[in-house]
């Protein structure tokens, strides 16, 4: 499954999305990761739930993301949930990448049955019709 938590920069996306990851802690049976593009909510996010700075690993385009998350999940067979702060700028998206790579998510997804949850600084009105069935949540 995809959530997609959109709205323009400055909407409360973040704090939104470190409360699903803290309130997943509760019921989850696996593992929880958090991608960020530092470690500023390491304080705010459960010590349960493994905070990752994707910009640490010198990913410069959204297959090299798409790459890093199949990585994680690689290695992790109990991942459960992954949640993906400030998503077009982890991923590298440009705007013709955004739909594809929502699709490839998807099937990860739905390949290895982890949840992904993601803040998406757009509004819901300016994102591919298709992606809009991923919005759980508009600012």
């Amino acid at each position: 499954m995809i959530q997609i938590i959109a709205g323009e920069k400055g909407k409360g996306k973040t704090k939104i999305l470190i409360e699903k990851a803290n309130n997943a802690v509760k019921e989850a049976k696996g593992s929880i990761v958090y991608l960020d593009k530092n470690n500023k909510h390491m304080y705010e996010l459960s010590n349960k739930i493994r905070l990752i700075n994707v910009k640490s690993y010198c990913i410069d385009n959204c297959s090299e993301f798409l790459g890093f998350i199949c990585g994680l999940i690689s290695q992790d067979h109990d991942l459960e949930h992954i949640f993906l702060d400030s998503f077009l700028k982890l991923a590298n998206i440009e705007n013709s990448d955004l739909l594809p790579t929502l699709e490839k998510l998807e099937h990860i997804s739905n390949e290895f049955n982890i949840d992904f949850i993601l803040s998406l600084s757009r509004d819901e009105v300016d994102l591919p019709e298709p992606a809009k069935k991923f919005v759980s949540v508009s600012l």
